[in-house]
């Protein structure tokens, strides 16, 4: 038996506040999004993470000092720098030894740093690396914005990948893909080096009903959803094909959460009706990174982790990028 990466343990972090989706129950009911958790003004993206890894710990009674590696994934970091991850480090108190890295990778990031992680652990550079994602995205969202605000919520989620001795790979057949000249199909014009605050000024627009400056997120909603229908069934059909592995052989597909309609879609351009499909951020929202793990959270709730030895997972989004692969979660820790 060789030395691969296995997912050991998954827990979450929602903020205590809520906001709810004021709108017809049509258009309601076709989001599929009722509700979301909103950070509080004082909390930053380190505030969330933090509390989904003691989250972690406590469930699972893991001794924080056994990690030595913590990979976080967030697309709004404390601060321009430094790396949010050594802020976290800090606050769980974990041991000057710990290796800390950041990742933006928006929507496929839970899946890019899976990869990393896996790299990391397989080439013997970790044991135990905590994976946390951090979404607070509301903070940069318009309150009067009607295409993105009723979309996302915020949250954290925290994975401990660990080294462990097996016959075949445990998180595997990796597939990624990127498309860099349709950046601005998703993102947030100023406030980095290529629009600097100092030199920028804040301008407020309106667009099709909906009101934001050009420091808070924007999305062409179509070309979303455009990108999402033709990239997402070949995205599945390379991995089925990496894994040499059939659609009945997948025991639940777990794909980023952008929303119930687009799901439906998906799931149907897939050729996955009738398969056990995730399809539920009624109560969260989009968490962005987070939405992989949350629903791999929701899905453990309701299905035994030992009947979990194939799992699909997928993400696509910002960047433009997407990724996907297989992982056995067989392996999981019991929670105390």
């Amino acid at each position: 038996m060789k030395t691969y990466a296995a997912i050991r343990a998954l827990s979450t972090y929602l903020p205590a506040e809520i906001e709810t989706n004021d709108m017809d129950k049509s258009h309601l009911d076709r989001l599929g999004i009722y509700k979301k958790h909103i950070a509080s003004p004082n909390e930053a993206a380190s505030d969330l993470a933090v509390n989904a890894a003691n989250n972690l710990f406590r469930e699972y009674n893991i001794d924080k000092n056994v990690v030595d590696y913590i990979v976080l994934c967030a697309q709004h970091p404390d601060y321009p720098m430094p790396p949010t991850s050594c802020i976290v480090q800090a606050k769980l108190q974990m041991p000057k030894s710990t290796a800390a890295l950041d990742i933006s990778m928006g929507c496929s990031g839970y899946l890019y740093s899976l990869s990393v992680v896996k790299g990391l652990i397989e080439a013997g550079l970790s044991k135990n690396t905590l994976l946390l994602t951090s979404a607070i995205s509301t903070k940069f969202i318009n309150k009067k914005d009607s295409v993105m605000r009723p979309l996302f919520g915020d949250g954290a989620t925290a994975t401990l990948i660990s080294a462990m001795k097996a016959e075949n790979p445990l998180i595997h057949s990796f597939v990624f893909g990127t498309d860099g000249s349709r950046f601005d199909k998703l993102y947030i014009p100023a406030g980095g080096s290529k629009n600097v605050p100092t030199l920028t000024e804040n301008i407020l627009e309106e667009d099709d009903g909906s009101i934001h400056s050009n420091y808070e997120w924007r999305m062409d909603g179509s070309a979303i959803s455009f990108f999402t229908l033709r990239i997402v069934p070949s995205l599945v059909e390379d991995v089925l094909n990496k894994a040499n592995l059939k659609r009945e052989d997948i025991d639940y597909y777990i794909f980023h959460q952008a929303n119930k309609f687009m799901m439906g879609h998906v799931q149907k351009k897939c050729k996955l009706d009738g398969m056990p499909f995730y399809n539920d951020i009624s109560e969260i929202g989009n968490t962005v990174a987070g939405s992989v793990p949350f629903g791999i959270d929701c899905v453990l709730k309701r299905n035994s982790h030992k009947n979990l030895a194939n799992v699909m997972l997928a993400g696509f989004g910002v960047g433009l990028s997407w990724s996907a692969c297989v992982v056995d979660l067989r392996y999981m820790l019991n929670k105390d």
